[in-house]
């Protein structure tokens, strides 16, 4: 009758007081290779179903001592089984009776006299349903194991990475610092500098997938407190000098001296160092990045200005979702991986703040996040 369902692979249970319409309906039903489990009487019914976990009931409503429409009651009402499909049995045609059926619990009804056609249609609709329902389930687990798997993955290959490139970075800053270029020749400069930014890069994208993978999976809890927010800006500033150096770009803060706010320090601290890190990125040589605080009614208003290449309008479009994952390339090559703008959107919401941008190609970018003020 149905060809995409394996009808051994589901078992129905007959309940009925009238031995002539148990037996008619086992044949009717193993002849299309169902498996069969029976009951004459209401208590006999609820005892399969504890022994037998059936997929299906074809359950008689006129019975002695318990009517089909307290089994089903009592099947409705147990966690375990109050899943199963019920197809009632009945001579009522009525529509309070029928009404009454579905309040009960009802899938379907077949009357008496059935015809077989119809009840095999009926009874394959319901098990069509059941087959459904069990794939979406197999496939929420296959999908939750997936993420879960996926997410372990993140977390170890962060976790693991970011301590090894942590030391190289060091090693490398130090280098940098103390080596000239006319010591060591500029070719040799150059190769170091490029291994240094590399680094610096690799380590930022470690760090962001560390933090992003454990939002995602609800490990990283929001530490609210007040804090000097340009204090913080000011820090920043100078861990990212050097860098910014290397590209003789300038970086400057405007704004007050200070203003306190109300949020989480670390998720802060990575949302200003990831718009830093993506301005001196994406700016021409010789130019200058500059930050701004401005407080506006209950709240701080922190942007990042660059002068550089500028985001072209479709790019525009599919910045800050997720979904289309999009990312581009430095003024010096440096590639990015669209992942921190996707932390900055997440730690912002969960800070109660917002984080847009204006942007046009060519001329530049500024992005922005505001922050309530604390009270």
């Amino acid at each position: 009758m149905n060809n995409k369902i394996n009808s051994s692979e589901y078992k129905i249970l007959i309940v009925d007081d009238v031995m002539s319409n148990v037996l008619l309906l086992k044949v009717l039903l193993s002849n299309e290779k169902f498996a069969i489990c029976t009951a004459s009487n209401g208590a006999q019914a609820l005892a399969q179903v504890e022994k037998e976990h059936p997929d299906l009931i074809l359950l008689d409503v006129m019975m002695p001592d318990m009517s089909g429409f307290d089994v089903a009651l009592k099947l409705k009402s147990t966690e375990a089984h109050k899943h199963i499909p019920i197809i009632f049995l009945t001579a009522l045609n009525s529509t309070a009776d029928i009404v009454k059926g579905f309040q009960v619990g009802a899938n379907d009804f077949i009357s008496k006299p059935f015809n077989k056609e119809e009840l095999i249609t009926r009874v394959y609709h319901q098990i069509s349903l059941v087959a459904a329902h069990r794939t979406i389930a197999r496939q929420n687990e296959e999908l939750r194991n997936t993420v879960e798997g996926r997410d372990k993955l993140y977390s170890v290959i962060a976790h693991d990475l970011r301590s090894p490139i942590g030391s190289i970075k060091m090693v490398l800053n130090m280098l940098i610092l103390n080596l000239q270029a006319d010591k060591i020749g500029s070719d040799m400069f150059e190769l170091l500098t490029t291994a240094n930014q590399t680094t610096e890069d690799v380590f930022a994208l470690l760090d962001n997938l560390l933090k992003w993978t454990k939002s995602q999976i609800g490990r990283m809890n929001v530490v609210v407190q007040d804090f000097d927010v340009v204090e913080m800006i000011n820090g920043v500033l100078e861990i990212f000098s050097m860098v910014a150096s290397v590209k003789k770009i300038a970086l400057r803060y405007e704004g007050p001296d200070r203003v306190l706010v109300t949020g989480d320090m670390d998720m802060i601290k990575t949302v200003i160092r990831n718009l830093l890190s993506n301005a001196i990125k994406f700016s021409q040589p010789d130019n200058e990045v500059v930050i701004r605080a401005a407080v506006k009614g209950g709240e701080v208003e922190v942007s990042v200005e660059d002068h550089g290449c500028g985001i072209s309008a479709e790019g525009q479009k599919k910045l800050l979702h997720s979904d289309t994952h999009f990312s581009t390339f430095g003024t010096n090559n440096e590639e990015g991986s669209g992942l921190g703008l996707l932390l900055c959107l997440d730690f912002m919401q969960k800070n109660n703040g917002r984080l847009w941008f204006v942007s046009k190609e060519g001329v530049g970018s500024t992005f922005s996040f505001s922050l309530p003020l604390s009270r």
